[in-house]
């Protein structure tokens, strides 16, 4: 009886290990991707406001001027997120997302001030009133971790490249 168990529950896992070598990061892509599209789309059809907060962005980019800092960021955004969700390119614009990201709560979502940990626990969370929302962020970083770590997942363009690629007779 527990060799049958042990069996089925063996069996459960390698259907889960398959599936998930295919949709596993699927999930990651297509929300991180749809947030980043969204995201760019908003600065795209909105107003520049990085000139007001130059002076928070980090070294190297506080040197970047504020209009092609803005237009790098639109665009990243935009041309991240839609590969993210097709899967092409995954690595590449997890990182560039990511480091993206490290400077948006370095400039935007960090708390101004703050002088104990209880401080700065209060801005770990999701709001509009400026610094100190940096628990979204935080969020989108840990996802795209495993996007740069592990790639996309075998339901990706990269991964049906990979796999032409491997199949393609040398000549």
């Amino acid at each position: 009886m527990i060799d049958r168990v042990l069996n089925f529950a063996a069996g459960c896992t390698g259907l889960a290990d398959r599936i998930g070598a295919w949709t596993g990061m699927l999930g990651l892509r297509l929300l991180l991707g749809w947030e980043f599209l969204e995201s760019g789309l908003e600065k795209l059809h909105g107003e520049n406001w990085f000139a007001d907060i130059q002076d928070r962005f980090p070294f190297p980019f506080s040197l970047v001027p504020p209009e092609a800092s803005w237009q790098l960021a639109t665009w990243s955004e935009i041309a991240g997120g839609a590969a993210l969700i097709v899967g092409l390119g995954t690595r590449f614009f997890s990182l560039s997302l990511f480091v993206l990201t490290i400077v948006a709560v370095a400039a935007v979502h960090w708390p101004t001030e703050w002088t104990s940990l209880a401080d700065l626990a209060s801005g770990y969370a999701i709001t509009d009133a400026g610094h100190g929302n940096f628990k979204l962020p935080a969020l989108f970083l840990a996802m795209l971790l495993p996007l740069l770590l592990t790639g996309p997942g075998r339901l990706s363009l990269d991964a049906a490249l990979a796999r032409r690629l491997r199949n393609k007779p040398r000549s």
